[in-house]
């Protein structure tokens, strides 16, 4: 009889291999100002990646820049802004008057934290 190998190591390298090499191309590619075009048949489409904001530090109008709380703030209410922002175009997402590095980790943990209670809340229901 031939010996079983156990194949178990070699996927999960295999699969740390394609997921590093996924990791290097999404980081790449969205490096300031590099733009990717998509063409199908029947439609072209450029993807832009986000490039330097100009107001980083910023204040607005009121003399405010928002901080990690307010990003914070603006991650955990993202999902409704999203909503409203279709129907009223003076509304958005994202405040450019901020403190730049500070403002995105709090959005970005905002949303995260609703996407964590959202996860909580459908695994106790069943």
């Amino acid at each position: 009889m031939v010996p079983e190998v156990e194949m178990k190591p070699f996927r999960a390298l295999g699969l740390f291999v394609a997921l590093s090499v996924l990791v290097a191309l999404l980081l790449a590619a969205c490096a300031p100002g590099s733009t990717v075009q998509v063409t199908t048949p029947d439609t072209t489409m450029q993807l832009t990646a986000p490039g330097p904001n100009p107001m980083i530090n910023q204040p607005d109008g009121l003399g405010r820049v928002a901080r990690a709380g307010a990003g914070l703030w603006h991650g955990i209410i993202a999902p409704i802004t999203l909503v409203f922002s279709f129907f009223n175009e003076d509304i958005h997402m994202y405040e450019v008057h901020n403190a730049g590095s500070e403002y995105d980790l709090g959005f970005l943990l905002g949303v995260a934290l609703v996407i964590s209670l959202l996860a909580v809340f459908t695994r106790m229901r069943r």
